[in-house]
């Protein structure tokens, strides 16, 4: 298990994590300690715990908010799928729609040219 050290308002923490994760939980103490930076500017010194509760608070709306847009992507994904799935299916009865109208005209075409050469049809089996 890997180990790093990290800042948070000033002060030193060191913390575990899985090995090759150290850069990632840097990166979020950097950012989590941005919330606190922030929240000790606007309110200035009103206690350490109580700072740090806000950030988290601040970080679970963000999540929170996060988690509902995702979830509304996933729900429109899901529309675009099923719209997709359905023009799929009708371009698919339409192209056999046409190649039966081809074929149908492909045969007509023959039986004509037949009778122009003089062919019955039946002569050409």
């Amino acid at each position: 298990m890997a180990q790093v050290t990290v800042t948070i308002d000033g002060k030193a923490y060191r913390m575990a994590c899985e090995e090759g994760q150290e850069e990632h939980l840097t990166d979020l103490a950097v950012r989590f300690d941005r919330y606190v930076g922030h929240l000790k500017g606007q309110f200035g010194e009103i206690g350490d715990l109580r700072i740090t509760v806000m950030a988290g608070i601040m970080v679970m709306d963000e999540i929170s908010e996060l988690t509902r847009r995702v979830a509304g992507l996933e729900s429109e994904l899901e529309t675009l799928r099923g719209n997709r799935d359905t023009v799929l299916a009708a371009t698919a009865r339409t192209e056999e729609g046409i190649a039966a109208a081809l074929s149908e005209v492909t045969s007509r075409i023959q039986s004509i040219t037949d009778k122009l050469n003089g062919r019955a049809p039946a002569e050409l089996n």
